[in-house]
C-alpha cells in the first residue's frame, strides 16, 4: 500500500469520525459564536467610542462603548471556557479509539511499539489534534468576526484588508501539501539517525576492536547527510510559510496606513480606520500566525503519528517477514578464519557494520609471540607518559600477569597490544607482524572487563569469532574446560535463547571466556576477564587457557593467585617497575611486596580467608562464592577493600622503562 493510499485513507477516516459526531461540531460552533462577538466588538466598540463619543466632545458615550467592548471580552471569555469543554468532547473518544487499537494490535499481533503508542503516540495524536481544532476553529471564526465588522464600519475598508488576506491564505494552503511532505521526511530521518546512533553508541569499543570504525563512520555519515537534505528543504518550504504570514496578516497593516489619506478622503472616519487597524492587529494576524505554526507542522506531526498508529499487518497470513536482531549480527558476520591459521580480531562483539573478512597469517619464524620495544604513551603532547619506553619480549605459550595500582596504565597496555591504541613511541609486534595492522590484529583476542553478550543463541554467542558453526562437540568440550557448564545446562542448551539482561555479570563473562577459547587466536589478552567470577572459577578459565595448545596469554590480573599462576609478572609502578617470577618480585620488589600485602589482607564481611589446605600461604584472597553482581572481591590495585570500578582505557600514572 503507498503512502498516499495511506494518507487518503486517514483523511476519509477523519471525515468520518468527524460526520459522526456533528453534534458535538455544532455545539462547538454554538459557542465558538460568542468569540466571533468578542471578536466583532474590539474594532468596531473603539471606532465608534472615538467617532461618537470622544471627537465628538461626549466623553460618556465613549466610555459606554468601552464598556461594551468589556463586556463583550468578559462574554467571550466565558464561551471559550465552553468551547474547551466541547473540543473535550471531541478529542477524548479519538484517544479511545486509538488506544482500543493500539491494544488490538499489541494483542493479536505481539507488537512490540504497542507500549510507545500508548505512553506517547496516542498522547502525541491527541494533543495534537485538539491544538489543531482549537487554531482551525479561532482563525474561521476570528475572520469572520474581522470581515464583518469591517464591513461594519465601511465597505472601502475590505478593499485593502481582505485581497492580502486572501493572497496570503492561497499561499499557505498551496503549502501545506509539499510542507507537509518534507516534515514528514525530516521527522522520518531524524528518527532513522536517533535509531542509528543507538545502536553504535553502546558498541563504540566493539566497532573499535574489530576495526570498522570507517565503516561504521559512513554509515553514521549517510543517515546525518540525509537529515540535513530534509532539514534544509524544510527550512526552504518554510520561508513559504513565512512570506504567507507577512502576506496575509502583516501587509493589510502596512496598506491601511498607506492609503490612509484615500480612505479619509472617500468618508471613512478616524474612528473606523483605528477599528480597522484593531481588527487586523488584534484578530487576524494572532489567528492567522496560530493557524500557520499550528497547522503547518502539528498538522503533519499528526498524520505522521496517525498513520502508525492505525497502520495495517505489514504481511499476509503465510508470507514471511524479515528478523530483525538487535543488537546483533549473530554468526553471520565474523572474522575469516580457518582452524589452523585463523583467528577473530577481538572478543568484543559484533559491530553495525559488517566486519571484513580475514584470514590470520601464520607466524613468521621464531618471532617471539608478544614483543614491545621502547614502547611509550601518552594521553596528550603535554600528558605524563601512561606507559614510558617499556621493553618485553614473550615466547609462544608464555603466561604472563599484569599487576599494579589502580590506574596506573593496565588497561592501556592491553589495548597498546590489541591495537585499539597507538604507541606515542617506539614499536609492537605480534609473532612478528606490526602493531597496529590487519594481520596482528588476527592473531589476538580481548576480552574487557564487561563482557560482551549479544541477543540470539548461545551458540551464535560462543561461536561469534568462528566463521562457521562450531560443532557441538567441540562447543561443549570448551564449556567444560572454561566452566560454562553449569549455565549452558540452566539456560536449556546451546541452542537456547540468550537474554543478555538475564544473565549475570559473571554469567557474561564466562559467555565471552568460552567465546575466546574457541577463537584461533593464539594471544589471548584477559583484561580483568574474571573480575565477577569467585576464585575457583577464575582459576579454572585461566588454567583452561593457560593449557590450550599454542596460546600466549596476558592476563591483567586483580588476584595475587592469578600472579601465582603465571610464569612471569610484569609490576605497573612508574619508576618501581619491574618483571620476574612470582618468588623473584617478592624477594626483591618492595613495591611487589606491599602490593601482595594490600591482596592478602582480608576484610571482614567482603571477603573470606583462603582455604588453609588449598592455600598454604595464605595468601590468595577469596571472594563471596557466586558468579552474580560479585563486588566483594579484594582488588589486586591498591588499599584493601578497593573495589575496582568499571572504567574505559583512560588509565593514568607512568609506567618507567623495564
Amino acid at each position: 500500500m503507498s503512502q498516499g493510499t495511506v494518507t487518503g485513507g486517514i483523511y476519509a477516516r477523519g471525515l468520518r469520525f468527524l460526520g459522526a459526531r456533528w453534534r458535538v461540531l455544532v455545539r462547538l460552533g454554538g459557542w465558538s459564536v460568542l468569540e466571533t462577538g468578542q471578536t466583532f466588538l474590539t474594532g468596531y466598540a473603539p471606532a465608534r467610542a472615538l467617532d461618537e463619543g470622544f471627537l465628538a466632545g461626549r466623553p460618556g458615550v465613549g466610555l459606554a462603548w468601552l464598556a461594551v467592548a468589556g463586556i463583550g471580552v468578559l462574554v467571550g471569555a466565558w464561551g471559550t471556557v465552553r468551547v474547551y469543554a466541547a473540543v473535550a468532547a471531541l478529542v477524548e473518544p479519538l484517544r479511545d479509539l486509538l488506544v482500543g487499537r493500539v491494544v488490538e494490535r499489541g494483542v493479536r499481533e505481539a507488537d512490540a511499539g504497542a507500549l510507545s503508542g500508548l505512553t506517547q503516540q496516542v498522547e502525541i495524536a491527541r494533543d495534537t489534534f485538539a491544538g489543531l481544532v482549537m487554531v482551525s476553529r479561532s482563525f474561521v471564526f476570528t475572520a469572520v468576526g474581522a470581515v464583518v465588522g469591517l464591513a461594519s464600519l465601511d465597505p472601502l475598508l475590505l478593499l485593502v484588508v481582505v485581497p492580502p488576506l486572501a493572497a496570503g491564505l492561497g499561499l499557505f494552503a498551496a503549502t501545506l501539501r509539499p510542507l507537509a511532505r518534507r516534515q514528514e521526511e525530516f521527522l522520518v530521518a531524524d528518527e532513522a539517525l536517533a535509531d542509528g546512533l543507538g545502536r553504535v553508541c553502546p558498541g563504540l569499543r566493539d566497532i573499535t576492536a574489530a576495526g570498522a570504525e570507517d565503516r561504521v563512520a559512513g554509515d553514521a555519515g549517510r543517515l546525518v547527510d540525509t537529515e540535513q537534505r530534509a532539514a534544509y528543504s524544510l527550512a526552504r518550504w518554510s520561508v513559504l510559510r513565512v512570506v504567507s504570514l507577512a502576506l496575509g496578516g502583516q501587509l493589510p497593516i502596512v496598506l491601511l496606513l498607506a492609503c490612509a489619506p484615500w480612505l479619509l478622503a472617500r468618508g471613512v472616519t478616524t474612528g473606523a480606520l483605528l477599528g480597522a487597524l484593531a481588527y487586523v492587529t488584534q484578530s487576524l494576524l494572532p489567528a492567522l500566525r496560530n493557524l500557520v505554526h499550528g497547522l503547518g507542522t502539528s498538522g503533519s506531526r499528526l498524520v505522521v503519528v496517525l498513520r502508525r498508529l492505525v497502520r495495517q499487518p505489514t504481511a499476509e497470513p503465510g508470507t514471511e517477514q524479515p528478523v530483525v536482531r538487535t543488537g546483533s549480527h549473530c554468526a553471520e558476520h565474523k572474522c575469516d578464519a580457518s582452524p589452523t591459521e585463523a583467528a577473530p580480531d577481538s572478543d568484543t562483539g559484533p559491530t553495525t557494520a559488517d566486519a571484513p573478512h580475514r584470514t590470520a597469517p601464520r607466524p613468521t619464524g621464531p618471532a617471539p609471540a608478544l614483543s614491545l620495544a621502547s614502547v611509550s604513551f601518552a594521553y596528550g603532547p603535554a600528558a605524563t607518559p601512561v606507559v614510558d619506553r617499556l621493553d618485553l619480549d614473550l615466547p609462544p605459550g608464555a603466561h604472563l600477569a599484569v599487576v599494579g595500582p589502580s590506574g596506573i596504565g593496565k588497561s592501556t597496555l592491553t589495548a597498546l597490544i590489541a591495537g585499539l591504541l597507538q604507541p606515542t613511541g617506539g614499536r609492537i609486534r605480534l609473532c612478528g607482524h606490526p602493531v597496529p595492522s590487519p594481520d596482528a590484529a588476527a592473531l589476538r583476542v580481548l576480552i574487557p572487563q564487561e563482557a560482551y553478550v549479544h541477543t540470539g543463541t548461545l551458540a551464535e554467542n560462543l561461536g561469534h569469532l568462528r566463521p562457521d558453526p562450531v560443532p557441538e562437540p567441540e562447543l561443549l568440550a570448551a564449556a567444560e574446560a572454561v566452566g560454562l557448564t553449569p549455565v549452558l545446562e540452566a539456560l536449556g542448551g546451546s541452542r537456547a535463547t540468550v537474554d543478555p539482561a538475564a544473565l549475570s555479570a559473571g554469567e557474561r563473562q564466562l559467555v565471552a571466556l568460552t567465546r575466546a577459547y574457541l577463537s584461533y587466536a593464539p594471544l589471548v589478552l584477559l583484561d580483568e576477564a574474571t573480575c565477577h567470577l569467585d576464585p575457583q572459577a577464575e582459576e579454572r578459565a585461566e588454567r583452561a587457557f593457560a593449557s590450550r595448545p599454542g596460546t600466549t596469554l596476558v592476563v591483567v590480573a586483580h588476584r595475587i593467585s592469578s600472579a601465582r599462576r603465571a610464569g612471569r609478572v610484569l609490576l605497573m609502578d612508574g619508576p618501581r617497575t619491574a618483571y620476574g617470577t612470582h618468588e623473584e618480585l617478592v624477594r626483591e620488589s618492595p613495591a611487589y611486596r606491599e602490593l601482595v600485602g594490600g591482596w592478602t589482607a582480608v576484610v571482614p564481611k567482603r571477603s573470606e580467608p583462603a582455604p588453609p589446605l588449598g592455600d598454604p600461604d595464605r595468601v590468595d584472597a577469596v571472594a563471596g562464592p557466586g558468579l552474580a553482581g560479585d563486588r566483594g572481591h579484594v582488588v589486586a590495585h591498591g588499599s584493601v577493600g578497593q573495589a575496582q570500578a568499571s572504567r574505559d582505557l583512560r588509565d593514568g600514572g607512568a609506567l618507567g622503562r623495564e
